[in-house]
């Protein structure tokens, strides 16, 4: 039966070097079994937190030039679903099902920008707006479909 070796026995000196170089330098708040490649030094934190505010401040620019009608993901595919049912032929024809997903693209990511799953606190996917938007419209669909 083969044995698997722990990365512990490759590398024992860095850990070591680790622990004495934070032993040191008065590093007491390091929690056992987390690399110490993990933690971020108050600076790394603060300039973190304002490219973060940054970007987050320029993703709230891109669509401010945009009629409504067209940044709104609710209201483009409202226009979709007329176009669906008005001419359906035409709409068939256009493979929309296929364009839909990268004409969404750039407005979902623009809301994703600020998600973070790995916070306590964070929305779940399908609570968002723009999920339930997408959700409706193909529910709208399958019901015009069954008829």
């Amino acid at each position: 039966q083969e044995r698997i070796t722990p990365l512990t026995e490759f590398f024992p000196k860095c850990r070591t070097c680790r622990r004495q170089a934070r032993e040191q330098s008065g590093g007491g708040d390091h929690h056992e079994g987390l690399s110490s490649d993990e933690e971020l030094t108050p600076t790394e934190v603060d300039e973190f937190q304002k490219s973060k505010d940054n970007v987050l401040e320029d993703s709230r620019k891109i669509f401010e030039d945009v009629h409504a009608d067209f940044c709104d993901i609710r209201k483009i595919l409202l226009k979709f679903q007329e176009w669906k049912e008005k001419f359906p032929d035409s709409y068939c024809d256009a493979y929309i099902s296929f364009c839909l997903p990268k004409l969404l693209n750039p407005l979902i990511r623009v809301q994703l920008i600020s998600w973070n799953p790995l916070e306590q606190n964070f929305t779940e996917l399908e609570e968002m707006p723009w999920f339930r938007a997408i959700e409706e419209f193909s529910d709208a669909g399958n019901v015009s479909e069954s008829k």
